[in-house]
């Protein structure tokens, strides 16, 4: 699908769509983290999702092999960091130390993400783009607090541990918006979790945890592989090789509303009145940005031309 002036139509939308999907992660990963480590959960995720991709493996392969040193590198790092990496972080993260840390400097994520497009992608910020920004970046963190004026950043090594999640996520965001104008979305699927097996799989090695999960844990691990796994990467990488990272890492807000809505139709959570309008807040906010993106002539995301395949 092309636009009137033979650039690929905009989809943010997808990306939105694909970040609300990871948003069924905790109502799959709830009972998993009762009874697994997280070490064993995330290595049967990879697991899984390669084995059904594993036809797909050497097509993907030779396509990275026509491709440069910098998609070589991008793919080590999206497999190894965003995949299998700042999971791992970001739940030792929540083990080190409290539970609100990690959440806070998550919040930072779309700063990072921004910041990366500007000096790898060579994407450029119109002031408009502070207009979708600031109110979606104020919502999520609505969102994620009952009361947004009673936080504390506590130890040193959580803040770090939670930091260096969200530098790996957002590293993923412009890397995988790097690969993916070069290389098909299924492609860039397969070789997301095929670099990121190993690394979970030493990962679970290090860390000394079980690997066999049980079969009574079976379906929640194929649900979870599948769903807020495979299929939302999938609607992900799509998306991304018609969307700039600087929107894409706002669109991504659409998982911890979808996180939220889930917490409380399924999981007995509750909300503050703030946080209904963060949630508010952060929909009105991505789902305006896509609006404008498709339908106005200037854009708030100037992009540095990328080749294609």
């Amino acid at each position: 699908m092309t636009s009137t002036a033979g650039k690929p139509a905009d989809r943010t939308w997808l990306v939105a769509v694909a970040a609300a999907l990871w948003g069924t992660d905790g109502l799959l990963r709830l009972p998993l983290a009762e009874a697994l480590p997280a070490a064993t959960v995330v290595f049967w995720e990879h697991l899984l999702i390669v084995l059904v991709l594993l036809p797909f493996v050497p097509r993907a392969l030779r396509a990275l092999r026509a491709c440069g040193r910098r998609e070589w590198i991008a793919v080590l790092v999206i497999g190894a960091g965003s995949s299998a990496l700042a999971t791992t972080l970001f739940t030792a993260a929540f083990q080190a130390g409290d539970p609100v840390t990690p959440l806070v400097l998550q919040k930072l994520q779309p700063v990072l993400a921004g910041l990366a497009a500007f000096f790898i992608l060579g994407e450029r910020l119109r002031p408009g783009y502070l207009v979708f920004a600031v109110p979606a970046v104020a919502g999520a963190w609505l969102l994620a607090f009952a009361d947004p004026f009673d936080v504390e950043v506590a130890a040193l090594q959580t803040a770090l541990l939670a930091l260096g999640a969200a530098a790996l996520w957002a590293a993923g965001t412009v890397l995988g918006r790097l690969v993916s104008v070069q290389l098909p979305a299924l492609d860039v699927t397969v070789l997301r979790f095929t670099v990121g097996l190993p690394v979970a799989a030493v990962l679970l090695w290090a860390q000394g945890d079980a690997v066999a999960p049980g079969w009574n844990n079976a379906v929640g691990l194929l649900l979870l592989a599948f769903v807020p796994g495979l299929l939302a990467l999938s609607l992900y990488y799509v998306g991304l090789r018609a969307t700039p990272a600087a929107r894409a890492t706002l669109a991504e807000l659409a998982f911890p509303v979808t996180a939220a809505l889930i917490g409380v139709s399924f999981l007995g959570a509750e909300m503050s009145v703030t946080q209904w309008l963060g949630l508010v807040i952060v929909v009105g906010a991505v789902t305006a940005l896509g609006w404008h993106e498709r339908s106005r002539g200037e854009t708030v995301v100037m992009e540095q031309p990328l080749e294609r395949v």
